[in-house]
């Protein structure tokens, strides 16, 4: 397959100088809002590559699923997110009510005044991560069957963090895989891919190292929640010195929610055991970022083995 190239190099207006700065035109264009950009079709194909590799990499009998960047805004409320990231959230807005309130909103906006003040929430939020979705799409089958369940799942999502970081974005593309089983299925299948990832990693030739994390939980009760997910060890993540060595980027993550998804959703085996879950995270546009800030925006000078890594 022929590389990829984009003529157009306009730049993306960042904080700092670093080495991204000098890929950032090839990759992007701006669209007015930080960390919300178009992408070239240099940036697609590596992506595409990057699908196609996460898929051949994909345990047997994983059912596949693909989400829209929105999801039940109730699901998420009860699935606990609200209480743990309320800052980063999204939520889908609309203007609702009669013609002529809606008419009034827009007649505001005609006359130099701000619409936005009619508008109220929809049922909708936007998704903050692929797997949410999949555990009431799970529990409502009935009980978890005797071998667990696997799954692959892959959404557009959102979170309020507005940066001018290339590895930091507020809209990007997560893929997912997720197990749901007795808690040993859970350890095993994160153990299983922390090795995995690894591998990956080399293939890809991105330096890298995998090291204890914790979820960004929102204020002081967040900061208790961070300390008991490290000390549970309950949260992985691959690093990747995209920008530093000192501040690296997670590519990665490997999580053992425990049977946080199994009580809130009513996910049990036959007998009644509550069910434990786990993912390991993709982030496609992080390690999309990652290989070019490592091996340049030229795919015909990328090392062999990372070209026939990704069949470039």
């Amino acid at each position: 397959m022929t590389s990829a190239t984009s003529r157009d190099s306009s730049p993306i207006q960042r904080d700092g100088n670093d080495h991204l700065d000098t890929i950032a035109g090839a990759l992007f264009r701006p669209m007015g809002v930080d960390g919300v950009y178009a992408r070239t079709a240099l940036y697609e194909h590596v992506i595409e590559r990057l699908g196609a590799l996460v898929t051949r990499l994909r345990e047997p009998g994983a059912e596949v699923f693909r989400f829209p960047p929105v999801m039940s805004r109730g699901q998420l409320e009860r699935s606990g997110y609200l209480k743990s990231f309320p800052n980063l959230l999204g939520c889908v807005c609309a203007l609702h009510g009669t013609e002529s309130e809606i008419n009034q909103a827009v007649g505001r906006f005609e006359k130099g005044g701000d619409w936005t003040t009619s508008l109220s929430p929809a049922d909708l939020v936007l998704s903050p991560a692929a797997c949410y979705p999949i555990y009431p799409i799970a529990a409502a089958r009935g009980p978890v069957p005797a071998g667990g369940l696997l799954f692959d799942v892959a959404a557009d999502c959102f979170r309020h963090e507005p940066s001018r970081d290339l590895d930091r974005l507020q809209s990007f593309r997560m893929r997912e895989f997720v197990r749901i089983g007795k808690p040993q299925d859970i350890v095993e299948f994160r153990e299983r891919w922390m090795g995995r990832a690894e591998d990956l990693a080399r293939s890809l030739g991105l330096p890298h190292r995998i090291e204890q994390a914790s979820d960004p939980f929102f204020g002081r009760v967040g900061q208790m929640k961070a300390v008991a997910q490290v000390q549970q060890a309950l949260k992985f993540e691959l690093l990747i010195p995209v920008r530093s060595e000192e501040s690296p980027t997670a590519c990665m993550s490997f999580n053992n929610h425990r049977d946080h998804f199994g009580l809130t959703w009513s996910l049990a085996d036959p007998v009644g055991e509550v069910a434990h879950t786990g993912c390991v995270a993709f982030g496609m546009d992080r390690l999309a970022v990652a290989l070019f800030a490592t091996h340049g925006i030229q795919l015909d000078r990328w090392p062999a083995g990372v070209r026939e890594t990704l069949m470039l």
